[in-house]
Parts: C-alpha cells; sequence; structure tokens
C-alpha cells in the first residue's frame, strides 16, 4: 500500500507540534466542502501560493474555494526557516547562461517585487509575524569567498542593488559566533519572519476578503473541461480555473507536476531560550544566516531568543524517529558552545525541488494552473507566485510566462526512481560539503 505523504509524518487535521505553532494563534477550523459546489476559481493547497492567489482573485471580485487537505498554512508554509530572500534560488550568473541576459534580469525584477510584495501584504494587514531584515550568506570554504564577493560586485553594478555588501571573515565571524565560517555576503533588503504567523494572516485577510477556505478537504482528482471539475470525498467543485498550490505534497495529483517536483523532508529544532549575552554572542544583530552548503544549514534567532536551527535532509517520506539529534549534530558543528542547550522543539516538514531548483509554473491545460517546486525558496516567491496565477487566470499572463519559460526538466527515471537517483547525487554533494 502507497504512503499517503498527507498523512505520513501528521495527524489529520492537527498542526504539526512545531514552536511555530505554538506560538501561533490559529484562526478556528474551517468546515469542510460537501456537496456540488461552484466558483469562479478553484484553489488546492493553502499554503503562501494559495492564499496569496485567493487573496489577489477575492479582492478583484471573483468567487474563490480554497481547499487543504488539513490546515491553512499546514505544510512548508507555517514550517520554514522563516528567511525571505532576494533573488531567486539560483544566482544570476546561472540565470543568466541558463535564459539569458535579458531574461534573467527579468527574473531578478520578480524576486524584488516579491519581497516587497511580503512586506506589503504585512504592512497592509497588519499581521504581527516578527519581521525583521537582514540575512548573512556565510561561505563555509575559504575558496567561495572570492566567488561570493564577485556576486556581490555584479549585483552592485550590474543589476543597481545596493543592499547588499562583501563581509570578510573577522567581521562575519563577529556577527555570527563561530569559527565554521570564511566570509561572505550580508544583504539587507531581505530578512526573516514567524512563518506561521505571517500565513495565518494571509488567511484571516482572505477570510474577510470573502473567499470560502474549506479544510480537510482532500483533493482526489481534477477533471479538465469548461468548467473543470475538482473532486474529493464529500464534494464536486466546478470551476471556470483551477490552480494546484500543492508543493511537496501534490502526490499523485498531476504526473505533469510530479515529473518535475519532488517531495523532500527537511527538519527544525528551536532551543530553550538563551539569556541575551548568550544570544547576541550567536548572532549578534539578529541577522538571519544560511550557508554554503549544498545541504544547507540556516539559523536565526527567534523573537524570544531561541536558537531556530535547519540542517540535514530526508529523501524517504517519513521523517527519523528523532529529528532533535539529527539537527543536533550539525547546530553544534557550528556552534559547539550549544553541546548541551536543551531543545524545546524539533518539527520536520515536507517541500517541494526541482532539478534545477527553480519553481515549477506551467498551465497544465488550458484553465488549469500550478505553481510550485521553490526548492526552500518559497516564502517570497510563493506568496508572488500565487499573485501571477491570479493575474493569469485574469488573462494577464506575461510574468506567469516568464516563470513558466524556465525550463523545469523531469527527474530521471521518472516518479518510481527520482527518489533513489536523488539520494545517490546527495550522498556525493554531502561528502562534497564536508571534503
Amino acid at each position: 500500500m502507497a504512503i499517503d505523504i498527507l498523512t505520513a509524518n501528521d495527524r489529520q487535521g492537527d498542526y504539526p507540534a512545531s514552536y511555530y505553532a505554538a506560538t501561533a494563534t490559529p484562526l478556528p477550523a474551517f468546515d469542510g466542502a460537501k456537496g456540488a459546489l461552484r466558483a469562479d476559481v478553484c484553489i488546492v493547497g493553502a499554503g503562501f501560493t494559495g492564499l496569496s492567489a485567493a487573496l489577489h482573485l477575492a479582492q478583484a471580485g471573483y468567487d474563490v474555494a480554497l481547499l487543504d487537505a488539513h490546515r491553512v498554512g499546514f505544510g512548508a508554509s507555517g514550517r520554514n526557516g522563516g528567511q525571505v530572500g532576494m533573488g531567486q534560488r539560483l544566482g544570476q550568473d546561472e540565470l543568466e547562461d541558463m535564459v539569458g541576459k535579458d531574461h534573467a534580469r527579468a527574473l531578478w525584477d520578480l524576486s524584488l517585487e516579491a519581497v516587497a510584495l511580503v512586506r506589503n501584504l504585512i504592512d497592509t494587514h497588519k499581521m504581527d509575524c516578527g519581521w525583521t531584515p537582514g540575512i548573512i550568506g556565510a561561505d563555509h570554504r575559504a575558496r567561495y569567498v572570492p566567488h561570493t564577493h564577485a556576486y556581490v560586485d555584479k549585483l552592485n553594478t550590474e543589476y543597481g542593488y545596493d543592499q547588499i555588501r562583501k563581509l570578510e571573515r573577522e567581521e562575519l565571524r563577529a556577527l555570527v559566533g563561530s569559527p565554521a565560517y570564511h566570509g561572505g555576503a550580508l544583504d539587507m533588503g531581505g530578512g526573516h519572519l514567524h512563518p506561521m504567523r505571517y500565513v495565518i494572516g494571509l488567511a484571516r485577510a482572505c477570510a474577510a476578503a470573502g473567499v470560502r477556505i474549506y479544510e480537510n478537504t482532500k483533493v482526489t482528482g481534477v477533471t479538465q473541461g469548461a468548467p473543470a471539475k475538482v473532486t474529493t470525498a464529500n464534494a464536486v467543485i466546478s470551476a471556470d480555473h483551477v490552480l494546484l498550490a500543492c508543493n511537496g505534497y501534490l502526490g499523485g495529483l498531476d504526473e505533469q507536476v510530479a515529473a518535475r517536483v519532488m517531495p523532500i523532508n527537511n527538519f527544525i529544532v528551536a532551543t530553550e531560550p538563551l539569556d541575551e549575552d548568550t544570544a547576541r554572542g550567536l548572532i549578534r544583530d539578529n541577522l538571519a544566516v544560511a550557508d554554503s552548503k549544498f545541504v544547507i544549514n540556516y539559523f536565526r534567532l527567534s523573537e524570544d531568543r531561541r536558537m531556530l536551527f535547519g540542517g540535514t535532509e530526508s529523501y524517504g517520506y517519513k521523517f527519523p524517529p528523532d529529528i532533535a539529534a539529527l539537527v543536533r549534530r550539525p547546530m553544534t558543528q557550528i556552534y559547539p558552545q550549544l553541546r548541551d542547550v536543551r531543545i524545546d522543539y524539533a518539527w520536520g516538514g515536507t517541500l517541494g525541488i526541482t532539478m534545477n531548483r527553480m519553481p515549477h509554473f506551467a498551465r497544465l491545460h488550458g484553465n488549469i494552473l500550478s505553481a510550485s517546486g521553490y526548492s526552500g525558496h518559497g516564502v517570497a516567491m510563493a506568496t508572488l507566485g500565487g499573485k501571477l496565477a491570479a493575474l493569469a487566470m485574469q488573462g494577464q499572463a506575461e510574468r506567469f510566462d516568464l516563470m513558466a519559460d524556465v525550463p523545469t526538466r523531469r527527474f530521471p527515471g521518472g516518479v518510481a526512481l527520482r527518489a533513489p537517483l536523488l539520494v545517490a547525487a546527495m550522498l556525493w554533494y554531502s561528502l562534497r560539503d564536508r571534503f
């Protein structure tokens, strides 16, 4: 019997036992969908993409039905590292080689718009989600630093972006109290936030705008047509347009997307609250940090001065039995001084990645769209992705197509073999990180 990724590690309708869930106030549960329903647009998945699409469509006068198999923000949107980065998941050098300079510049501009959109939504809807500016990119190998510094020069000069600057080893180690890093960059245009409070803020705005939100409503099929039909155990929703916004929790809902977007698991811990001197000794100026390892370490301080540390990945459906021990290992490699600190929360989540780590936007059929595969760079880009999908459904598809025109190849071996092949590749990368 195949494992259902929606329930492999979680109880139906319950948020995971994360620090984020413990420090956010959820909305009252929405009822499940029942019977024959009609909507202008039906959206599957109530994370950043789905909520943003629903909000922008409702504000434009559309009748929107938004479905989630669990609760709003249940998936990666409510569990992630909370880092809101500028740029795409790939650097501009790589994008210029992939799609040409003009297209790469347009993708850069979209990334700036994505971060601005997040900040505008926070301000407009008065979301208490702890927005804090600043992300450090930390190089774990000295030989990476010249490339990072050259990239900063490129963004400063060719892209006119003045919010990023170089960090030499001494300054980086003053900002991040660890000997693990040799230099890097500080981007004050990005930032970090409490993702569960942000996603609940989006859901609250959707409800106020008239979006019909249905929770505990697992979609079992989507049938193309005019209208398209979205089927669940207890309802059939007929809609002029459908958006699949499932990211790592798509399952077998659409073979075209599943061939290009693969679920992987990532893990985070939250320590006990730290005294102010200890916390500032770890990250002096309350910045977020992401390092240069392929299996990336990312970390920051919470508002109550816990270390929130994310790292390690797995490619099977099931989470490991002791997430705290798994993540403590890379955390104490970076911060040996945290070896004896208590871990109060440890949780996992499933995200969607693509072969080239760029999002996969697609028009699956004329009135059925998909946006997913954010590859760990989704807080801002997924929020914008929802807006772009909403505009495409209104006949303004140019910028959705800018993202859709980025090639996203199928995983080799198809859905059946993608996981074992990726495990082999990731083993090689993890060895490269180590040696």
